[in-house]
Protein backbone atom coordinates (compact mmCIF):
# COMPACT_ATOMS: atom_id res chain seq x y z
CA UNK A 1 0.00 0.00 0.00
CA UNK A 2 1.65 3.51 -0.99
CA UNK A 3 1.60 6.10 1.54
CA UNK A 4 -0.52 9.18 1.33
CA UNK A 5 -1.06 12.39 2.97
CA UNK A 6 -1.96 12.38 6.43
CA UNK A 7 0.19 9.29 7.09
CA UNK A 8 2.65 9.03 9.24
CA UNK A 9 6.55 8.17 7.32
CA UNK A 10 7.40 4.61 8.78
CA UNK A 11 9.43 3.98 11.24
CA UNK A 12 13.04 2.83 9.51
CA UNK A 13 17.45 3.42 9.29
CA UNK A 14 18.60 5.61 6.63
CA UNK A 15 22.36 6.64 6.47
CA UNK A 16 24.06 9.30 6.22
CA UNK A 17 27.67 9.96 5.40
CA UNK A 18 30.07 11.39 8.10
CA UNK A 19 33.39 12.39 8.43
CA UNK A 20 33.87 9.14 9.85
CA UNK A 21 31.87 7.43 7.50
CA UNK A 22 28.43 5.92 7.42
CA UNK A 23 26.05 7.47 10.01
CA UNK A 24 23.06 5.63 11.13
CA UNK A 25 19.81 8.54 11.16
CA UNK A 26 16.55 7.17 12.31
CA UNK A 27 13.53 8.26 10.38
CA UNK A 28 11.57 9.35 13.67
CA UNK A 29 14.40 11.35 14.84
CA UNK A 30 14.81 13.07 11.39
CA UNK A 31 10.97 14.15 11.19
CA UNK A 32 10.34 14.88 14.82
CA UNK A 33 9.12 17.95 15.27
CA UNK A 34 10.26 19.51 12.11
CA UNK A 35 9.15 20.39 8.42
CA UNK A 36 11.02 18.12 5.89
CA UNK A 37 11.00 17.94 2.62
CA UNK A 38 12.22 14.77 1.08
CA UNK A 39 12.63 14.15 -2.12
CA UNK A 40 13.72 10.79 -3.45
CA UNK A 41 15.16 9.36 -7.04
CA UNK A 42 15.11 5.86 -8.34
CA UNK A 43 19.65 6.63 -8.21
CA UNK A 44 22.40 8.45 -7.79
CA UNK A 45 24.47 10.03 -10.60
CA UNK A 46 21.70 9.26 -13.26
CA UNK A 47 20.92 11.51 -16.07
CA UNK A 48 17.48 13.16 -14.86
CA UNK A 49 18.38 12.97 -11.18
CA UNK A 50 21.51 14.93 -11.71
CA UNK A 51 20.53 17.27 -14.12
CA UNK A 52 17.25 18.37 -13.14
CA UNK A 53 16.06 16.82 -9.91
CA UNK A 54 18.81 17.44 -7.07
CA UNK A 55 20.22 20.46 -8.25
CA UNK A 56 17.03 22.24 -8.36
CA UNK A 57 16.34 21.67 -4.69
CA UNK A 58 19.92 22.77 -4.23
CA UNK A 59 19.32 26.19 -6.23
CA UNK A 60 15.95 26.32 -3.98
CA UNK A 61 17.34 25.53 -0.70
CA UNK A 62 17.11 29.06 0.70
CA UNK A 63 13.37 29.78 -0.84
CA UNK A 64 12.28 26.63 0.86
CA UNK A 65 14.02 27.48 4.12
CA UNK A 66 12.69 30.62 3.80
CA UNK A 67 9.10 29.08 3.37
CA UNK A 68 9.38 27.15 6.76
CA UNK A 69 11.05 24.08 5.90
CA UNK A 70 13.66 23.44 8.36
CA UNK A 71 15.62 20.54 6.29
CA UNK A 72 15.71 19.26 2.49
CA UNK A 73 16.64 15.62 2.02
CA UNK A 74 17.24 13.55 -0.51
CA UNK A 75 16.79 9.79 -0.88
CA UNK A 76 18.04 7.20 -2.86
CA UNK A 77 17.97 3.21 -2.66
CA UNK A 78 21.98 3.49 -2.77
CA UNK A 79 24.90 3.40 -0.46
CA UNK A 80 25.94 5.84 1.79
CA UNK A 81 29.14 5.85 0.27
CA UNK A 82 27.52 6.59 -3.36
CA UNK A 83 25.26 9.50 -2.04
CA UNK A 84 28.01 11.24 0.14
CA UNK A 85 30.33 11.35 -3.22
CA UNK A 86 26.92 12.22 -5.31
CA UNK A 87 26.32 15.21 -2.72
CA UNK A 88 29.95 16.20 -3.38
CA UNK A 89 30.31 16.09 -6.78
CA UNK A 90 26.46 18.53 -6.83
CA UNK A 91 28.39 20.60 -4.72
CA UNK A 92 25.42 20.32 -2.24
CA UNK A 93 27.11 21.68 1.25
CA UNK A 94 24.72 21.40 3.88
CA UNK A 95 22.07 22.56 1.54
CA UNK A 96 20.63 19.08 1.42
CA UNK A 97 20.76 15.76 3.46
CA UNK A 98 21.92 13.07 1.03
CA UNK A 99 20.56 10.08 2.70
CA UNK A 100 20.46 6.26 1.56
CA UNK A 101 18.04 3.86 1.82
CA UNK A 102 20.22 1.49 0.43
CA UNK A 103 18.19 -2.04 1.40
CA UNK A 104 15.31 -0.16 0.23
CA UNK A 105 13.81 -0.87 3.69
CA UNK A 106 11.84 2.53 3.72
CA UNK A 107 10.83 2.93 0.51
CA UNK A 108 9.46 -0.64 0.74
CA UNK A 109 7.60 0.38 3.87
CA UNK A 110 6.05 3.22 1.93
CA UNK A 111 4.81 1.06 -1.13
CA UNK A 112 7.28 3.59 -3.30
CA UNK A 113 9.65 0.88 -4.46
CA UNK A 114 10.27 0.34 -8.28
CA UNK A 115 11.49 -2.45 -9.85
CA UNK A 116 13.90 -2.39 -12.05
CA UNK A 117 15.43 -6.02 -11.89
CA UNK A 118 14.68 -6.12 -15.72
CA UNK A 119 17.45 -3.87 -16.19
CA UNK A 120 19.87 -4.90 -14.25
CA UNK A 121 19.41 -1.71 -11.31
CA UNK A 122 17.46 -3.99 -9.07
CA UNK A 123 14.89 -2.50 -6.54
CA UNK A 124 15.11 1.34 -6.92
CA UNK A 125 12.90 4.17 -5.16
CA UNK A 126 10.32 5.79 -7.37
CA UNK A 127 10.76 9.54 -8.11
CA UNK A 128 8.67 11.70 -5.91
CA UNK A 129 8.98 14.55 -3.41
CA UNK A 130 6.97 15.09 0.08
CA UNK A 131 6.44 17.27 2.59
CA UNK A 132 6.52 15.55 6.06
CA UNK A 133 5.64 18.38 9.10
CA UNK A 134 6.49 16.73 12.45
CA UNK A 135 6.69 12.76 11.05
CA UNK A 136 3.17 12.76 9.52
CA UNK A 137 3.30 13.47 5.09
CA UNK A 138 1.76 16.81 4.26
CA UNK A 139 1.72 17.03 0.87
CA UNK A 140 2.99 13.84 -1.61
CA UNK A 141 3.76 14.36 -5.43
CA UNK A 142 4.16 11.26 -7.34
CA UNK A 143 5.58 10.61 -10.60
CA UNK A 144 3.96 8.38 -12.85
CA UNK A 145 6.33 6.06 -14.75
CA UNK A 146 9.65 7.52 -16.16
CA UNK A 147 8.44 11.10 -15.49
CA UNK A 148 9.52 14.44 -14.07
CA UNK A 149 6.79 16.90 -13.58
CA UNK A 150 5.35 17.49 -10.09
CA UNK A 151 8.52 16.07 -7.55
CA UNK A 152 10.37 19.38 -8.86
CA UNK A 153 11.29 22.15 -6.53
CA UNK A 154 9.06 24.56 -7.78
CA UNK A 155 6.34 22.55 -7.53
CA UNK A 156 7.15 21.88 -3.71
CA UNK A 157 7.80 25.91 -3.38
CA UNK A 158 4.31 26.37 -4.83
CA UNK A 159 2.55 24.21 -2.18
CA UNK A 160 4.38 25.83 0.69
Amino acid sequence: MTIKVGDKVPSASLKEMGPDGPQEVSTDELFAGKTVALFAVPGAFTPTCSAKHLPGFVEKAGALKGKGVDEIVCLSVNDAFVMGAWGKDQKVGDKVRMMADGSADLTRKMGLELDLNPMGLGTRSRRYSMVVKDGKVAKLNLEEGGAYAVSDADTMFGQL
